[in-house]
């Protein structure tokens, strides 16, 4: 069942919240009063697309989310990159940067579920609450078969995937100028 708006827009703002200081976002938008403008609105675009494929958990208290996109999902890159650009105005090409270096290294086959992000209210991290949640969406990937891709921004995503079971695939993703890395991960089916 797809989220509400309010609900939506409560996840895409803890998402914010959760990535505020991640150096993907820092890289993306560096001042810091500019990011927590935008960022709402960033997260707002995966949250809608997600949910568009039924694909966004949720914590039982709205405390956590995580956001996925199944095997079938063939996103409208088009209205992806307007409503990204809309989102974020002049910090949209570093975006498309970021975007352009994931397509390199995103595996083109076996068919698999992607896990885009996932955050944690602060004072509820370390509870259990996203490995709860990475669970469920692994649960329907063995269920079907089919792989589970992740890209890890940070020591705890990493720390996070590798608990479930992945493992790195491939060379980092590293970004221009000095910028953040991005760690691809990888679960076969069990």
């Amino acid at each position: 069942m797809s989220p509400s708006r309010a609900t939506r827009t409560h996840l895409a703002q803890l998402l914010a919240v959760a990535f505020h200081q991640d150096a993907l976002t820092r890289w993306m938008i560096p001042d810091d009063r500019r990011r927590a403008e935008l960022l709402p609105g960033f997260f707002r675009v995966f949250v809608d697309l997600s949910a568009s494929y039924d694909a966004v958990l949720a914590g039982p208290d709205g405390d956590a989310v995580l956001l996925y996109l199944p095997p079938q999902a063939r996103p409208d890159e088009a209205a992806l990159d307007a409503a990204f650009a809309e989102a974020l105005g002049p910090y949209a090409p570093a975006l498309r940067t970021i975007g352009a270096l994931q397509a390199e290294r995103h595996p083109a086959g076996p068919p698999h579920y992607t896990v885009s992000f996932g955050g944690v209210r602060a004072g509820r991290r370390q509870g259990g609450l996203m490995t709860g949640l990475l669970g469920e969406v692994l649960a329907v990937a063995d269920r079907d078969g089919v792989g589970t891709y992740a890209e890890a921004s940070s020591p705890g995503g990493e720390a996070t995937t590798r608990r479930a079971g992945f493992t790195r695939l491939g060379a980092d993703i590293v970004l221009p100028g000095g910028g953040p890395t991005l760690r691809p991960m990888w679960r076969d089916p069990r």
